[in-house]
């Protein structure tokens, strides 16, 4: 017999967590070896472009782990769009993942309405597709081989 209860609790998802964590290390050799490495944490990674004024121009936000580079947020100011701005920020982004700590692959999340075709250009690759994520948006999961 249990009890199902639906609440908010920090402490339960803490121990979650790491009982997880735990049965995802023993069952995986892979994550096995991550265990008390450097690699089995992520390392946050941001990357601002100011203006002449020191205002917030552009900026992106992610962190990596193990060899990836996860990319949360990008963004740049309607008066800097179509300036090349949001592609220097990926790139010193996964320039700085590739070469200051050794990532081989980059991934993100964006919507149909954000900028699918703008990663394509740069290089990624549409791996997964969730449409009505939320309802009336399609979701577009990217990755990329940084060599």
């Amino acid at each position: 017999m249990f009890r199902i209860e639906a609440e908010v609790d920090k402490a339960r998802r803490d121990l979650l967590r790491s009982r997880l964590r735990d049965t995802n290390t023993a069952a995986s050799p892979v994550l096995s070896a991550l265990r008390g490495t450097p690699g089995e944490r992520e390392v946050p990674l941001h990357v601002w472009a100011l203006d002449s004024a020191g205002d917030l121009a552009g900026g992106l936000v992610g962190h990596t782990w193990t060899t990836w580079l996860h990319i949360t947020y990008l963004w740049v100011d309607a008066r800097h769009r179509g300036t090349g701005l949001g592609s220097r920020l990926l790139a010193e982004a996964e320039h700085l993942a590739r070469t200051g700590r050794g990532c081989t692959a980059a991934r993100l999340e964006t919507w149909d309405f954000q900028a699918p075709e703008f990663y394509r250009k740069q290089g990624y690759d549409v791996v997964c597709v969730i449409p009505d994520y939320p309802p009336g948006i399609t979701e577009f999961t990217l990755t990329k081989q940084l060599g």
